[in-house]
Parts: C-alpha cells; sequence; structure tokens
C-alpha cells in the first residue's frame, strides 16, 4: 500500500511541478530585454530610451512574479514529495548504514549509465550537460580522477572522431555503429571502473547521438501507426538482422499488409488503390517474395484470409489480424534490435538497477533489521546474502550454489561439470582432487581434473 501510494504523489508531483512554466517565463524576460535592447539600439535617442525603459517595467514585473509563482508551485510539490519519501521509507532512512557508500568508488560507472540513460531517453541536451559538469567536478578533484591509459584515450578518440566525420547527413535513418567491444565491456563480465573510460566527452559524439535520435524518430513514427520508416530500417540492416537469426523485418512487412487490409476505416490512410484489400494484396507481391523461404506458413495464411475480407472476424484467421498490441510489441522488437546492433541492451541499465533496487529494497530493510538486531554484519561480498524475488524479466545469470562447499560461483570460481554428470565449484573439485585425480563426492566415479569441464549455466 506504500508503494501504491508512493506512485500517487509521484504523479502528483510530476502533474503540477512543472519548471517547464518557468522557463517560459524566463524565456518570456529574455524577449522582452531583447526587444528593449534592439530599440534602444536602432533609435539611438535619449528620449526613446527613457520611454522604452518606462514601458518595460511593467511587464518584467509581471513575468517576475509569474516566475516566482511557478517555483513556488514547483518547491511545494518537492517537499510534499519529500516528506512522502520519509513516510514511505522510515525504517530504511532510519536503519540502513550511512557511513560508507559502496558505489563511492564506482562514480565512473555511475556516471556513464545516467550518461547512456540520458542518451537512450533522447535527453541529447541534458546528457551534454551533466558531462560537463561531471569534467569540471574533475577538474576540481584532480587526485580522485582515473584517468585512461594513453593507448586508450587515444583509441577512443580516434573511434569517435572517425565515426563522427564519416556522419552524413541523409534522409533515412541509418544505423551508425559507434560502440566498440573495447568501450563495452562484455555484459557478462564483472564490470571495473578501469573497464570505463573516465572521459565522458566520448559520448558526446554526434555519430552516438544521431544513431539514439534515428531510434526515437522511428518509434515516434510507431506510435503514429507509421511503419514504412522502421521497415526502411530494418531492410538497411537486414545483413546484421539476419546474421541475428532476427524475424523484425518480416514481422514489420507482415503488420503493414495487415494494417493496409483492415482499409481506410481503421487505418485512416488515404482512400486509394494502395489502400484496403486490393493494396495489402499488392504490397504482398512487392515485398513477401524474399521472405517464402522461412516464413511461407504465415505468407499462405495472409493471402488465405482474403477471401474472408468480408467476416474476417468469423474466420479461421481471425486471430492473426487481430493487432491491438502489435504495434507495442514490434516497437518493443525494434527497439531491442536497434540497440543490440549498438552493442547495448534493449533496456536501460540504469532503470533495470533502479527497479530492482526498489523491489528489493523491502527484503534488504527487513534483513538489515534482523542482522542488527542479532550484532551481527553482512559479510557476503560480491553478493546477496539472501535470495530477492524479482521478475524473470531482470534475471540475466543463473545461480548456481556448489553442493560440497555451499558457496555461490562466481567469474573467478565458475561451476564445472564432471565426466559422471555431477556439478561443483572449481575450487572444490581441486580441494578433493589428490594431484591430477580426484573422486566424485556424489557417486564411485573417479577421474583426472583436466577433464572436468566449465559450464555456464
Amino acid at each position: 500500500m506504500a508503494f501504491l501510494q508512493l506512485q500517487k504523489d509521484l504523479e502528483k508531483l510530476i502533474g503540477s511541478a512543472k519548471l517547464s512554466d518557468a522557463v517560459q517565463d524566463v524565456d518570456k524576460i529574455i524577449d522582452l530585454l531583447t526587444d528593449a535592447r534592439e530599440k534602444v539600439a536602432s533609435a539611438n535617442n535619449p528620449h526613446t530610451t527613457n520611454l522604452t525603459l518606462a514601458k518595460l517595467q511593467n511587464p518584467i514585473k509581471e513575468q517576475l512574479d509569474g516566475l516566482n509563482s511557478d517555483l513556488r508551485h514547483v518547491y511545494k510539490a518537492q517537499n510534499e514529495f519529500n516528506k512522502a519519501l520519509k513516510a514511505a521509507f522510515p525504517k530504511a532512512l532510519g536503519s540502513l548504514p550511512t557511513e560508507h557508500d559502496p558505489m563511492q568508488s564506482h562514480s565512473t560507472l555511475i556516471n556513464r549509465a545516467i550518461v547512456m540513460h540520458l542518451l537512450r531517453e533522447g535527453q541529447f541536451g541534458v546528457a551534454s550537460t551533466f558531462i560537463n559538469e561531471v569534467q569540471q567536478q574533475s577538474e576540481l578533484e584532480p587526485e580522485h580522477r582515473q584517468q585512461p591509459g594513453p593507448a586508450q584515450a587515444q583509441q577512443l578518440e580516434s573511434e569517435f572522431e572517425s565515426a563522427s566525420e564519416s556522419q552524413q547527413p541523409s534522409s533515412k535513418p541509418n544505423f551508425h555503429p559507434v560502440m566498440s567491444p573495447e568501450y563495452l565491456p562484455p555484459t557478462d563480465a564483472i564490470i571495473t571502473d578501469a573497464d570505463i573510460p573516465s572521459d565522458l566527452t566520448a559520448f558526446q559524439s554526434q555519430a552516438l547521438q544521431s544513431s539514439f535520435a534515428d531510434m526515437y524518430s522511428i518509434l515516434s513514427a510507431l506510435k503514429a501507426h507509421n511503419l514504412l520508416p522502421a521497415i526502411s530500417w530494418a531492410r538497411e540492416n537486414c545483413v546484421e538482422l539476419e546474421a541475428r537469426g532476427s524475424n523484425l523485418e518480416f514481422e514489420l512487412c507482415k503488420l503493414q499488409f495487415i494494417w493496409l487490409f483492415k482499409g481506410p476505416g481503421i487505418n485512416g490512410l488515404p482512400d486509394t488503390p494502395e489502400n484496403g484489400v486490393q493494396g495489402a494484396l499488392q504490397y504482398a507481391r512487392e515485398n513477401f517474395g524474399r521472405f517464402q523461404q522461412r516464413h511461407l506458413r504465415e505468407i499462405r495464411q495472409l493471402s488465405a484470409a482474403i477471401v474472408y475480407s468480408q467476416n474476417l472476424a468469423d474466420s479461421p484467421y481471425s486471430s492473426i489480424f487481430d493487432i491491438s498490441a502489435a504495434f507495442d510489441e514490434v516497437s518493443a522488437s525494434f527497439t531491442r534490435e536497434f540497440c543490440s546492433l549498438l552493442g547495448l541492451s534493449a533496456e536501460s541499465p540504469l532503470y533495470v538497477a533502479v527497479t530492482a533496487g526498489a523491489l528489493a529494497l523491502p527484503w534488504l530493510i527487513k534483513y538489515n533489521t534482523k542482522t542488527k538486531a542479532k550484532g551481527t554484519e553482512w559479510t557476503t561480498a560480491n553478493e546477496l546474502a539472501f535470495e530477492t524475488p524479482l521478475p524473470r524479466s531482470m534475471m540475466y545469470h543463473s545461480i548456481f550454489v556448489c553442493p560440497v562447499s555451499k558457496e555461490q560461483t562466481t567469474e573467478s570460481n565458475p561451476p564445472v561439470i564432471l565426466p559422471c554428470g555431477h556439478v561443483l565449484a572449481k575450487e572444490s573439485l581441486h580441494r578433493l582432487a589428490k594431484g591430477s585425480r580426484y573422486k566424485c563426492p556424489y557417486c564411485p566415479s573417479e577421474g583426472v581434473v583436466k577433464d572436468a569441464k566449465e559450464i555456464i549455466l
């Protein structure tokens, strides 16, 4: 219940605290002052100057009053939400330790996550401002700044400069592969600050921002039920998509066929020969030929549905032509594939981390309260001391606990499978081994340590 109330308070904050109104007031004041300056400069007359300044007083006062009023609403809404936060998390704010911040030494990683989230949201101006402020703060604290090595810095600089120089203006949305494997560590690796360049100005690459701008332009078109930009992008990148086994291009063309099939009464497109059943049939003839090898069955179903065009809802193909959620699904698929070709996950890591943290917070509070009451401490270094219930979409790695050591496996101590089929941690196997041979702790089998194979669950 507390979280539901907090969600309502957040919606209230978003609805009432509009900094955009204050920004508009400031812009109006700037416009008034600019116009007055131009009049004074062009007139070059003291009488005109005095008259212009006199006329300027009341409008400026009105705008300043409006600005103060807007800011008061913002401050009031923020204070109310701050009280709501304290009411929702009284134990969290009072019981969790504050003397040690485990993320304090990972500021570079946090800044990178924030910048990437802002870029993914299309907030390029905010991202640029954030990067500049972080760099300025780093210059003020040089002793805490971690500099990339000369080779790494030179490599990153050349990569982003070459990507920016190769960026050509185009009317079509294009894919720009500007993120290199060295820049983005593998998703299954334990990422440390040493893997992340501290110079965030690399994220100000015009090519990178152009890629995200293209993505949001296409998503905006999909939201308006315009599939053509997405189809064009998928066709331009068909080689990379097919190499990944993606069906995105066909799914987009299939949805375009259905959208045309429904006719101007549903899709709102002009009533022309290119729309309706005949338009859909013509579109299929022009575009479905290249998909016959992999999607012949679906193409036959779409073609056969033309016979039932007058009573499609009662036909065997009614489920295929139910596209109530199709545009949302294809938008999600497009985002996933677009980000994948950039070497990124479909969802913002910052969003996933914050959401997972919010879901795990009650369990952390409960665990911390109990351990504090017992006088014990959390001694686990790189893992949670308890299982945290998270949705399946946020589970990226399987968890394996060695049955011998009762410890969770890590990157340095991975699970290994023995020839007999039993699995245990690598360190446990070496402790059990006598020389190069071992005896399985769960069956009579014996073997050589080198025959054990590292596995990924």
